[in-house]
């Protein structure tokens, strides 16, 4: 599954939590933390849950741990995504939570209003140290409750064959970003750029388009701006891609937008590190000269979206003092450099990307350029709701359905009816 959109993915079980327990009004439990954490071994037992690929094989790294922590037992519960945000809510419902879990970034805030996860305790490690739009992936009304594990976040994928023969560079700008897709058009593809029509997690499209024009998704008193310039802007230039024939409205899932882009029929799309090693591996070995990422295009900025997973210590943890040492040891840029051998996940701290194989490398330079210009939507225990409306309109306004107008103001009207949960 698509790590970007699988890291977001929500479902219904937000209302058993946020209405079930009766915690609506922001988190329920204390926001301060039980206590600072030593650099005493770690001892006793640890429950983690982990989903996808990194539940599969956390087992590999968690053997160092406890190398280096005798009296310590690492246990790993590998979660599939798609049951993973209904089991950590009935698990709070129901108060059975683990010790640690991995978190998707926009789950954060939803449960962190339940009141169940503690806040990370003072020193534990420096902000400072992380990519600024993953450190705000943790932090809910000025508290972190947990720690950014791994980053993510989109570039441009682009046929360099194609625009080469077009005589065209990488876009910077909104204007280039257009031009560019019509000139891989030029030289065959259907699509100069594959984009969804809307529908499921389509707002990961674009809200960073609202961010590029100096937007947001809140104002600073907390309100939400839908109905602003900066998202007319946003909606009116995406949906330009359709109306003008450059992005055909066809949703590609991951297996498919591969192939697409390596017989050429797609030119350009956007997407997280993890498509590198599958087009290399898809393409075969003279196609990884045929293709490469560069940063998003932008109006005001090039920001992008960033997902990736966190890391969670429950109120309830059995083992607080063992699970926070485990989270900080996951989150030091050596153990993050041999994690991303393990699992190809991206470091969410700053300093493992000094490492050779980030730097010198084509592809993950391109990426860490990105992560220092990147952002999430706020972590408020509602976005789950709000987001599908932006999904559901945009939708209607690729299609025709709707105007540009009117679907913001749908959106701002619902977003307004559901708040923030705070």
């Amino acid at each position: 599954m698509n790590r970007l959109i699988a890291g977001v993915a929500l479902t219904a079980a937000a209302a058993l939590v946020l209405t079930g327990c009766g915690r609506t009004d922001g988190p329920a439990g204390s926001n301060e933390s039980k206590g600072a954490i030593d650099n005493e071994p770690a001892t006793g037992e640890i429950t983690i849950w982990a989903m996808g690929n990194e539940g599969e094989v956390l087992d590999q790294l968690a053997a160092k741990f406890e190398d280096e922590n005798p009296d310590v037992t690492v246990n790993v519960t590998a979660v599939p995504w798609e049951s993973a945000h209904d089991r950590i809510a009935t698990s709070i419902a129901g108060g059975e939570t683990p010790d640690i879990s991995m978190l998707g970034t926009t789950w954060v805030g939803e449960f962190a209003a339940t009141g169940a996860l503690e806040p990370t305790p003072e020193g534990l490690v420096d902000p400072a140290d992380f990519f600024e739009g993953s450190w705000g992936t943790a932090v809910v009304d000025d508290t972190a409750y947990g720690v950014p594990w791994y980053v993510d976040t989109r570039v441009l994928y682009y046929r360099t064959d194609m625009a080469e023969a077009a005589g065209v560079e990488a876009p910077t700008t909104w204007a280039e970003y257009k031009e560019f897709a019509k000139a891989l058009q030029s030289q065959g593809a259907k699509s100069g750029v594959s984009l969804p029509p809307g529908g499921f997690d389509s707002w990961q499209y674009i809200a960073p388009l609202a961010w590029q024009a100096g937007g947001d998704i809140l104002d600073d008193e907390g309100n939400f701006t839908f109905d602003s310039e900066a998202w007319k802007e946003a909606f009116t230039f995406y949906n330009s891609f359709f109306e003008e024939g450059i992005a055909e409205p066809t949703r590609f899932e991951t297996g498919e937008i591969e192939q697409e882009f390596i017989d050429g029929t797609v030119g350009s799309f956007f997407s997280g590190p993890f498509h590198v090693g599958l087009l290399r591996e898809q393409g075969g070995e003279d196609f990884a000269d045929k293709f490469a990422v560069a940063q998003v295009p932008g109006d005001q900025s090039r920001t992008s979206f960033t997902g990736g997973g966190n890391l969670a210590v429950f109120n309830d943890s059995e083992n607080r003092d063992a699970s926070w040492k485990f989270v900080r040891w996951l989150s030091e840029p050596e153990t993050q450099i041999e994690w991303y051998g393990i699992s190809t996940d991206l470091p969410s701290t700053t300093a493992a990307f000094d490492d050779p194989q980030f730097a010198d490398d084509p592809y993950l330079s391109v990426f860490a350029e990105q992560l220092a210009d990147s952002k999430a939507p706020p972590a408020i225990a509602t976005w789950a709701q709000v987001s599908a409306v932006v999904d559901q309109e945009l939708e209607k306004v690729t299609r025709g359905d709707t105007t540009v107008d009117e679907a913001l103001k749908t959106i701002q009207s619902q977003a307004e009816s559901i708040g923030t949960g705070n």
